[in-house]
């Protein structure tokens, strides 16, 4: 049996305003940190209701992403242990995939064409805020923008056809930290995220991702490891389609990073991420499934990072009164502080694009 998906158009509507409203909105409010996490997901809200557009709603075109069957594929970012009360953070989280992997058909002899179910994102774009509730727990909240290529294409000459960017998910996360990290030594933490897709029918199914956070540290190396169990759930068949199959199954991804600070404003890392379809027999497999069998992606490559700190003092050019003052009761000061990532993730295998572009924007106060 097949996961069916429909191919009916996307709303356009977010691409110039949209997009631009988030950003803009999202530097607001990482400035006003005394507006808190309300005032960052009500930025978030304002993006998601800028994505539709009502006219193409009341004319019945806005389009529904068809339910996800391929490897769970999720942000290219490694959580850390990092977590202080009103600690307030905004990010932009974004990558864009080349050389994509061959789309693999077969026909059923019935007149149907089985494509194979892998996850192939061509760019993706995330809006999060993130807020430290006490020195071991913090909270994130956060939605998604993909362009995927079509689940169920409508002719073979489509396989390697890509749908519209469109709102996709809003997640939610927190982190648990049972040890905290110290400057020479291992912390210990767990990561729990939970994906609701907001854009699918009613096959779409949500995420659940829950593993351990380790991240250890040694003079300038910071060593990260996020090692995830993916619960897929939910999702029920549209009136009348009797192929529907829900694949209630376990996946297996990492997020690994070891970093290396070159300066205080200036780190080189090398980051892996990969996930391995289907633990063991769990789920029902759908057609594509029996017939190419479980899809694994593996990735790596290296990744630089730029921070800067914008309301940063240097006190040697004041004089000692104006330093004291600046510095005076000033050891738990938060201070802003701004970070550019960028680098370039290479597939390991063919299952996985040849190159992904990540590219991220992080500010944190």
């Amino acid at each position: 049996m097949k996961i069916r998906s429909r191919n009916i158009r996307a709303s356009k509507l977010w691409r110039g305003l949209g997009l631009q409203c988030c950003f803009a909105t999202g530097m607001s409010v990482a400035r006003d940190v005394e507006n808190g996490l309300s005032a960052g997901i009500g930025a978030l809200l304002v993006c998601a209701v800028l994505t539709v557009d009502m006219d193409a709603t009341r004319r019945g075109e806005f389009r529904l992403a068809g339910a996800r069957a391929g490897p769970a594929i999720n942000q290219f970012e490694v959580k850390d242990l990092q977590s202080a009360p009103g600690d307030f953070e905004f990010q932009s989280q974004n990558a864009f995939s080349s050389g994509q992997p061959r789309r693999r058909t077969i026909d059923n002899g019935g007149g149907d064409v089985i494509y194979d179910d892998n996850t192939v994102i061509r760019q993706r774009e995330a809006l999060e805020v993130q807020l430290g509730i006490t020195d071991w727990f913090r909270v994130r909240v956060g939605i998604e923008y993909e362009q995927e290529r079509l689940d169920d294409p409508a002719t073979l000459a489509d396989a390697g056809r890509f749908g519209d960017l469109q709102l996709d998910e809003v997640a939610f996360e927190g982190v648990v930290v049972f040890v905290k990290p110290k400057a020479e030594g291992v912390g210990l933490g767990l990561l729990v995220e939970y994906g609701l897709p907001v854009s699918g029918e009613a096959e779409s199914q949500s995420e659940l991702y829950i593993g351990p956070i380790v991240e250890a540290h040694s003079g300038a190396w910071t060593m990260i490891a996020n090692l995830a169990f993916v619960k897929f759930f939910g999702g029920d068949a549209e009136h009348g389609d009797l192929d529907f199959v829900r694949d209630e199954r376990w996946d297996f991804s990492y997020f690994l990073q070891g970093k290396y600070d070159v300066s205080r404003s200036v780190a080189l890392a090398l980051e892996a991420y990969g996930t391995f379809e289907r633990i063991g027999d769990t789920g029902r497999r759908s057609d594509a499934s029996m017939v190419f069998g479980d899809i694994n992606q593996h990735r790596a490559g290296l990744v630089g990072y730029y921070t800067f700190f914008p309301d940063e003092r240097i006190s040697s050019t004041r004089g000692r009164e104006e330093s004291l003052l600046t510095n005076d009761d000033s050891d738990d000061e938060k201070e802003l502080s701004v970070s550019i990532g960028a680098g370039v993730l290479f597939g390991l295998n063919e299952q996985t694009p040849d190159a992904t572009y990540k590219l991220s924007l992080e500010v944190e106060y």
